[in-house]
């Protein structure tokens, strides 16, 4: 539930001060399913996203950013308000090159610390615990770990 509270928050964020109040509901709405929707398909897709990061604020900022596209009526008319494709298509091209950013700039950084330091640690060290292995000290006091 708050994943999707946050969810509708991280979808409106572009289009805050741009849309009416029922556009607005109808975006949160709209992007809490979606996010929802992705955080399910994490399972399938099988890759880590432990705290639902991109499944909540990458897939909910796009809707966010597409959806002010088709709402906005300040300062100028989305697609449902009279504007035409002119700012859903602008909209799509900001998210797009925000992906692109993003892809690019965790791949410099991911290539750089492969390079350094790695980017996992040893099998035997997961087993252990990263706070042993890392700090050298149990985080949690408890006879069951």
């Amino acid at each position: 539930m708050a994943s999707g509270v946050v969810a509708g928050l991280v979808g409106i964020t572009p289009a805050a001060g741009h849309v009416q109040p029922l556009w607005a509901m109808l975006i949160g709405a709209m992007t809490s399913a979606a996010c929802y929707t992705a955080v399910q398909l994490k399972a399938r897709g099988g890759y880590d996203d432990a705290l639902d990061a991109f499944g909540v604020h990458g897939v909910g900022g796009l809707v966010g950013a597409l959806a002010t596209g088709v709402f906005c009526f300040t300062p100028v008319a989305g697609l449902l308000r009279g504007g035409g494709l002119t700012q859903l298509g602008k909209q799509a091209l900001g998210a797009g090159a925000a992906i692109a950013f993003a892809m690019l700039g965790t791949l410099i950084i991911g290539t750089v610390l492969k390079a350094t330091m790695g980017l996992r640690v040893t099998e035997a060290q997961e087993r252990e615990g990263l706070d042993l292995s890392l700090h050298g000290e149990r985080g949690y006091h408890s006879e069951l770990i």
